[in-house]
C-alpha cells in the first residue's frame, strides 16, 4: 500500500517470537530487550487526526522495500520510528545506583496520603512506618520506590504544596539514607525541589511538567530522569476533558509532541520515560486498547512505564472487586505489558509482581536456550 504523503503513520512491533534462532533477517529486536518480532503493524490516518484510515502487517524482511515505495515524508517519519524501536534504552542513573533496562523492573508505590484510592491513610502520618514499608519494597525487589503525598484519584482534593512537602520529605530522607532509589510522584515544582534535595533522584509527574510553570525548569536544572505521563487535562483535575478519536494514536501523538517540547527546553532525551496514563481520563475499553497497543510506544524511543496496579478497570472487569482484591488483575495486566516490552512496572504488590516477572524471565531464558 502506498500512503498519502500527508498521512500520519505509526509503526508498531507485532508478531513477537520467543527466540530469534534461525530467523536472521526476518526478526527485529526491541532495544536491548529479550523481545524479537517478525512484523511491523503499519497504521495510518489523516493529517488532521481522527479515526485510523487503515492498517497492514509488513514483514520485517520487507520493511525496507515498503519504505522505498513511500513518499519522502512517510519514509522519513517511518524510519525515525523504526530507529527508535531498535535503539538501546539508556540505563537510569539514580544517585549512586544504575538501573539497567534490558529487562523489566518494578517501581514500588508508596502513598503517604490520607485519601489515595487503594492505601490512603495506611501509615497514619507516621513517616517511620512509611519508610519501613519502602525498605520492605526494596528488599522484595523494587528497583525504585515512588513516594507521593497527594492523591490524584477522581474527585481527590488538591493538597497545599507545603503539606505535600511535609508528608514526603521525611520519608524520602530516611529511604535515601538507607540506600533506596526514590522517585517523587508530584506535579508541583516546589515539591520536586524539596524531594530532590532530600534524596529523590527521579521525578514522576502525571502532568508531564505542564501543571506547574516552573516544573520543567526544576527538572532541567536537576538533570534527573523524569516520567512524562499522558492525562487528558493538566488542570487540578487530570481526568477532565477526555475526548479521543483513537485513544492509542492520540496518546502516542501527545507524548511524541511533549517529548520534543521537553527536549527542546533542555532535558536530555535519554532522561525521559513515558507513561500512557492508564486510568487517567480513560474508559475501561480505552485502557484495554492502550494496554493491547503498548508496543507502539516503543516508536517514541524512550523507556515505558506502565501502571495499572489495583486500578478501577480491574474492578469494572471483575464484579466491582474492591481495590485490595485486585492482585490477580494487576498481575495479568503487568505481564501483558512486559510481553509488549515495557521496561518499568509501577505496582503496590511488589513481592508478588517481582515473582511474576522472575517467572516470565525464566520462561524467556528457557525459550532462548531450548
Amino acid at each position: 500500500m502506498i500512503l498519502n504523503p500527508t498521512d500520519r503513520v505509526y509503526l508498531q512491533p507485532d508478531c513477537f517470537v520467543e527466540r530469534p534462532h534461525d530467523l536472521d533477517g526476518r526478526v527485529a529486536r526491541v532495544g536491548q530487550s529479550m523481545l524479537w518480532f517478525t512484523a511491523w503493524r503499519v497504521i495510518w490516518r489523516g493529517a488532521a487526526g481522527g479515526k485510523r484510515t487503515g492498517e497492514a502487517l509488513v514483514p520485517v524482511e520487507a520493511i525496507d522495500s515498503w519504505l522505498a515505495s513511500q513518499s519522502d515524508p512517510v519514509r522519513e517519519h517511518s524510519a525515525r520510528q523504526i530507529a527508535n524501536v531498535s535503539a538501546p534504552r539508556t540505563p537510569l542513573t539514580l544517585g549512586e545506583r544504575t538501573i539497567r533496562l534490558d529487562e523489566p523492573r518494578v517501581i514500588g508505590i508508596l502513598n503517604f496520603t490520607p485519601d489515595s484510592f487503594s492505601d490512603g491513610g495506611r501509615f497514619n502520618n507516621d513517616a517511620q512506618a512509611a519508610a519501613e514499608a519502602g525498605f520492605e519494597m526494596a528488599q522484595a525487589g523494587a528497583a525504585i520506590v515512588d513516594i507521593g503525598g497527594e492523591s490524584t484519584r477522581p474527585g481527590a482534593k488538591l493538597v497545599w504544596e507545603g503539606d505535600e512537602i511535609g508528608r514526603v520529605v521525611p520519608v524520602i530522607e530516611k529511604l535515601a539514607r538507607g540506600g533506596t532509589a526514590v522517585s517523587i510522584d508530584t506535579r508541583k515544582a516546589g515539591v520536586m525541589e524539596a524531594a530532590l534535595a532530600a534524596g529523590a533522584t527521579l521525578v514522576n509527574d502525571i502532568s508531564a511538567l505542564l501543571y506547574d510553570d516552573r516544573a520543567l525548569e526544576v527538572v532541567t536544572k536537576a538533570d534527573c530522569p523524569v516520567v512524562l505521563m499522558h492525562a487528558p487535562s493538566q488542570s487540578s483535575d487530570p481526568h477532565a476533558d477526555a475526548i479521543y478519536d483513537d485513544v492509542l494514536l492520540d496518546v502516542f501523538d501527545w507524548l511524541d509532541a511533549r517529548i520534543e517540547a521537553v527536549v527542546a527546553a533542555g532535558v536530555n532525551r535519554s532522561r525521559i520515560i513515558v507513561d500512557p496514563g492508564i486510568g487517567f481520563g480513560k474508559s475501561v475499553q480505552q485502557n484495554l486498547a492502550l494496554t493491547n497497543g503498548l508496543a507502539l510506544l516503543h516508536a517514541l524511543g524512550c523507556p515505558i512505564l506502565y501502571g495499572a496496579s489495583r486500578k478501577r478497570m480491574i474492578g469494572a472487569i471483575d464484579n466491582e472487586a474492591p481495590a485490595d482484591a485486585r492482585l490477580g488483575g494487576s498481575i495479568a495486566l503487568h505481564l501483558t505489558a512486559v510481553q509488549a516490552g515495557v521496561q518499568l512496572i509501577r505496582a503496590h504488590d511488589v513481592g508478588e509482581t517481582v515473582q511474576a516477572l522472575k517467572t516470565w524471565r525464566a520462561l524467556r531464558d528457557a525459550a532462548l536456550v531450548g
